[in-house]
């Protein structure tokens, strides 16, 4: 089965959990909820998870798979930012009232952010919505695949400082993977996190990753057990 395919059958199997309004929306780990969500308040966005074939710079992690020649699109959010700044996230944003639809806003604000070209980006299908609490925002995870690249680029460097495509080998590799941890009020916090060249995946966009990695069967098995502490800021150390 091809990748397309692939990812196609996962938005097929979870297609009955879609557009069942904010109280259906995928929950966040019990282990990584700081704040309940508030749906009767909670606005709506959308992030591209752009699925295509690995550009020029090839994958560090010697691990083997059909997958190794795969690579995902993700941003660094500019270190001014109010909310989650510095963090890697999927291109995306709010739904604006002139969007038709979250896949419009996804397409939108990925070329706003990465100076992609949409008319190169094929629209898999999306996921049930899922709960970002810290921010109250219900996402809608839009899966797409690039049938021809575009050069990417920051296009705003008041909204982003990075833009890279991290190789799916390198995401999946067991060396890359850790818990992400937060110590806060006297609780302790934690989910999936990637440690990959070009930046620290953890929060909402790795708990995110995992899932659909998981959903897909491609995960491999690693050591939770390793820890990365998340500081202020958003700084992480082992």
């Amino acid at each position: 089965m091809s990748v397309r395919s692939e990812l196609r059958e996962m938005i097929r199997a979870k297609a009955h959990l879609s557009g069942r309004g904010p109280e259906a929306a995928t929950k966040m780990p019990s282990t990584w909820v700081f704040n309940p969500l508030n749906p009767t308040t909670a606005k709506h966005a959308a992030v591209l998870i752009l699925f295509g074939r690995l550009d020029d710079v090839p994958a560090a992690s010697g691990v083997k798979s059909v997958h190794e020649d795969l690579d995902v699109l993700f941003v660094t959010r500019a270190d001014t930012l109010r909310k989650h700044a510095g963090q890697v996230a999927f291109p995306g944003g709010k739904v604006d009232p002139e969007d038709t639809d979250a896949i419009a806003a996804a397409l939108r604000e990925a070329e706003e952010e990465t100076g992609l070209d949409p008319a190169g980006v094929e629209i898999l299908g999306v996921l049930p919505d899922a709960e970002l609490p810290i921010t109250n925002f219900i996402v809608t995870p839009v899966i797409g695949w690039w049938h021809q690249t575009s050069e990417v680029f920051v296009v705003d460097t008041s909204e982003s400082s990075t833009v890279f495509r991290a190789p799916v080998a390198d995401l999946l590799d067991p060396a890359n993977r850790v818990s992400s941890v937060i110590q806060r009020d006297g609780q302790r916090f934690c989910a999936p996190a990637f440690d990959v060249d070009g930046g620290f995946i953890w929060g909402f966009t790795g708990i995110l990753l995992d899932r659909i990695f998981n959903d897909l069967g491609w995960t491999l098995p690693w050591d939770a057990q390793r820890e990365v502490h998340i500081g202020v800021g958003g700084r992480h150390t082992p």
